[in-house]
């Protein structure tokens, strides 16, 4: 099978709504992760939150699904005439010829926290407001997309922790590889709640000040949210001199834990090994990985200690969740996008935040952007529970 055309994508973070605002945000080295005011929340952490989400109108007829992933998710859509090109392919394929797979971790939870505020006092009753299948199932921004768009293609939800939204490009190239359509809006969506925000918190796992990926003093992650989208087509016969193409996907379970990776990054090295098996290329051949790399000891130690095995300390890489927040369910297609953004504009990004590089993790881990001419990168995403997946971008010929 040909690589696939991502012939159009879009990103909505902290750090900025579309294409221009993030790339702008990573040529300064700017964060978004800001201390934490989300909602009711008590807690001394930093997070990456997006304004003007409660500003965002669901259509009427969507009414049922308004809920803040939903929200966010429209919010994302509407940028860089990501909608205009769905709908054009919509009347070039066929509206059952495009599929949509969309990856999230936590879904709308915060609609059922809000709502479970207002359960009856005699009953328990939830109010007749919440609708569970339409704002809260996970399955509900991948149908929300759907119905965005009117496609009646096969769509599906890929919730598997952090590493959702990276997954969903391997379903999409199943689907397309069998035949059953010929392109599809791939992306992720996630976005603050309380579950997560104290859920991480009783773990020990969040950072009091912005997160430090690969510091020496790193002590946890930062909660952000984001919405990031791609429409995937094969590959034509005739290339854009800025084509982006996903030329390799890895995935593996090493099933070491259910919170805790595999100390020798296992499972992240078999990931890395199958996405450069599939794209036919050495390690050698790639100009920059962006790293997992969420700023807790155990999972940069592991990823590190994998990435130095399969590639040397010669590789740049960095973890741009310095700027971003880790997105949770969101952070494979966010950081697909950014990666995207890297091969358009030869701009290898820093690992901002970090200061004091961890020296028992042997990498070229960027402080500093890096202009280069590059033409293949790689893209880490790691769950919990082992669930592992490895992206590999490129530059058309």
């Amino acid at each position: 099978m040909k690589s696939l055309l991502l012939s159009h994508f879009t990103a909505t973070s902290c750090i900025g709504r579309g294409l221009e605002q993030t790339l702008a945000a990573l040529q300064q080295c700017h964060s978004g992760l800001l201390p934490c005011t989300f909602e009711t929340v008590d807690l001394t952490t930093s997070v990456g939150e997006v304004d003007g989400i409660d500003a965002v109108e669901i259509p009427e007829h969507l009414a049922d699904y308004d809920c803040r992933n939903n929200r966010l998710a429209q919010l994302a859509l509407m940028q860089d005439g990501f909608a205009d090109a769905v709908r054009a392919a919509a009347e070039k394929y066929g509206s059952h010829r495009i599929g949509v797979f969309i990856g999230t971790s936590t879904s709308a939870i915060l609609e059922t926290e809000l709502a479970y505020r207002q359960t009856d006092d005699e009953t328990g009753a939830l109010p007749d407001t919440f609708h569970y299948r339409t704002q809260h199932n996970t399955y509900s921004v991948a149908d929300f997309t759907r119905l965005y768009f009117g496609l009646t293609g096969p769509a599906a939800t890929v919730s598997s922790a952090c590493s959702s939204s990276a997954k969903v490009f391997s379903s999409a190239r199943r689907m397309i590889a069998a035949g059953l359509i010929d392109a599809a809006v791939v992306g992720g969506v996630d976005t603050l709640c309380l579950t997560t925000l104290y859920g991480f918190n009783s773990l020990g796992l969040t950072a009091a000040q912005p997160c430090r990926p690969y510091d020496s003093n790193r002590d946890g992650i930062s909660i952000g949210e984001a919405g990031a989208f791609i429409l995937l087509e094969q590959q034509p016969a005739q290339l854009e001199d800025d084509a982006i193409l996903l030329l390799g996907v890895g995935e593996s379970s090493d099933a070491y834990h259910m919170s805790s990776p595999h100390p020798e990054g296992l499972g992240a090295r078999m990931a890395m090994q199958a996405a450069l098996d599939m794209a036919e290329l050495t390690p050698q051949q790639i100009d920059y990985i962006n790293l997992h790399g969420t700023a807790t000891p155990s999972n940069d130690a592991a990823e590190g200690k994998a990435v130095s095995a399969l590639f040397g300390a010669s590789t740049p890489c960095s973890s741009t969740k310095g700027a971003t927040g880790h997105t949770l369910g969101a952070a494979g297609a966010l950081e697909a996008v950014i990666c995207g953004l890297a091969l358009r504009n030869n701009l290898l990004p820093a690992g901002i935040n970090t200061q004091q590089l961890d020296a028992d993790i042997p990498l070229d881990y960027l402080l500093e952007n890096r202009d280069l001419a590059i033409a293949h990168v790689m893209s880490n995403s790691f769950g919990f529970g082992g669930t592992n997946c490895s992206l590999i971008f490129g530059r058309a010929p």
